[in-house]
């Protein structure tokens, strides 16, 4: 329990508009804090951001008042725009200490001090568990502040973080027994004509005592196990039947199935997963086996073989989460894929980013060169649509089209789907 004895309360020269606040519950818009040692800075930037529409706007000039406040409050600011280079306490020192309080809003850094920095930054304290919406260079331009503010969503009591799980192999050995797996699905579709072209199978453990689990707290244990083929198998077939039944409903989509090295490295897994379309009357061209690229490498050849098996019988193959991995352009030399896609970090937010912006343009070159459909995930605003859109990216996923659902509520997704389309694909 946080202990009562209250901190300092910030002086009158340090901060602007420390009261008067609206409940969270109320709130429309962000509580932004600006913080900043240069009083010419933060005039500046409270003019712009009131003048693009955001009213709730206060300043401080020191880390130390913006510290007592939010020890005070941990709750009275929903984004801070915080300043690196700083005397007395950097921007560095005042990040790490605003995640020991915790504080649960967004920060945006905004500084002089270039790209590459805050970009590193960004990670490093990302990683401590901070919100990191962005990094800009100062000044910063109104539409990518924008785009960074608009990433930012209110916590509350109905969005509970998710507590740390582990399993025992035993309990993974039942799940397997008795079932209690289930599928979710999440849309794929084109980013040119915004057509629903696949979906993709994802398992969660509907689990006897904590409920709904998702893949993160369990899939080690399973591949620690010895359960990871029973797993993939159960999920391959379910998947393919749900994936029939949608075709003789006239969706026609491609299914999406994650996959292990494990798998990988059986033998015969290339004909039990061709025994299980044949068992399902689908086709292989409409199953893409994604394999994640920090996975990939293996001291043996049998992976290898087994991906190049399921090519010659026309699965298609995906590597997932690209960029993540050691190896990149070493495993798109070295195995048939399909498909690249590239993962959530070098996606969400490109357009204002300057370092992950021209590895997003890369990657997607790269496919289009090898023939390849490039696939973005973690497409969570507008702005990410439009933006990959524009440079040429074949397929999306994320959260702004859908989030993953299961099987019954496909038909009214496609409904509301439909109706956002003339907005989304206007030329």
């Amino acid at each position: 329990m946080r202990s009562e004895t209250k901190m300092p309360a910030a002086s009158p020269d340090e901060t602007e508009s420390l009261s008067n606040d609206l409940p969270a519950s109320e709130r429309r818009q962000p509580n932004i804090l600006l913080l900043d040692d240069d009083q010419f800075m933060l005039g500046m930037q409270a003019q712009m951001l009131k003048s693009m529409g955001y009213q709730m706007v206060r300043t401080a000039s020191s880390a130390a008042a913006t510290l007592a406040l939010l020890h005070e409050d941990p709750h009275a600011v929903d984004v801070i725009l915080c300043d690196l280079n700083m005397p007395r306490m950097d921007g560095i020192e005042f990040l790490q200490k605003l995640s020991a309080i915790p504080f649960l809003g967004g920060v945006i850094l905004l500084s002089g001090e270039g790209l590459r920095i805050m970009h590193t930054v960004q990670k490093l304290l990302g990683r401590g568990g901070l919100l990191i919406l962005g990094a800009l260079e100062k000044p910063a331009g109104r539409p990518e502040l924008r785009a960074l503010l608009e990433c930012w969503k209110p916590v509350t009591a109905a969005t509970p973080a998710r507590a740390a799980l582990s399993f025992s192999s035993a309990e993974v050995h039942a799940a397997n027994r008795e079932k209690q797996w289930v599928l979710h699905y999440q849309p794929k579709v084109e980013l040119h004509t915004g057509r629903l072209t696949g979906m993709e199978a994802l398992v969660r453990w509907n689990h006897p005592d904590h409920g709904l689990v998702y893949p993160d707290s369990f899939i080690s244990t399973v591949e620690d196990c010895d359960a990871v083929d029973a797993l993939t198998e159960w999920v391959v077939r379910t998947a393919l039947v749900q994936l029939s039944r949608w075709q003789d409903e006239g969706v026609q989509v491609q299914m999406a199935v994650n996959v292990t090295m494990q798998n990988l490295r059986a033998p015969d897994f290339a004909s039990r997963v061709s025994a299980l379309v044949r068992e399902t009357g689908t086709s292989p061209q409409d199953l893409t086996l994604e394999i994640t690229e920090s996975r990939l490498i293996s001291p043996t050849p049998a992976p290898l073989e087994s991906l190049v098996r399921l090519r010659m019988q026309r699965f298609g193959l995906s590597i997932d989460d690209f960029g993540t991995g050691h190896s990149s352009l070493a495993q798109l030399r070295d195995v048939p894929f399909t498909e690249l896609k590239i993962d959530r970090g070098f996606v969400h937010g490109a357009r204002y980013n300057q370092i992950i912006r021209p590895m997003l343009e890369g990657s997607i070159g790269i496919a289009k060169r090898l023939g390849m459909h490039s696939v973005a995930e973690g497409v969570e605003t507008e702005d990410d649509w439009h933006f990959l859109r524009e440079i040429g990216c074949d397929l999306a996923q994320g959260y702004f089209i859908g989030s993953p659902m299961e099987s019954f509520q496909l038909a009214e997704w496609i409904v509301g789907w439909e109706a956002r389309l003339a907005q989304l694909v206007r030329v």
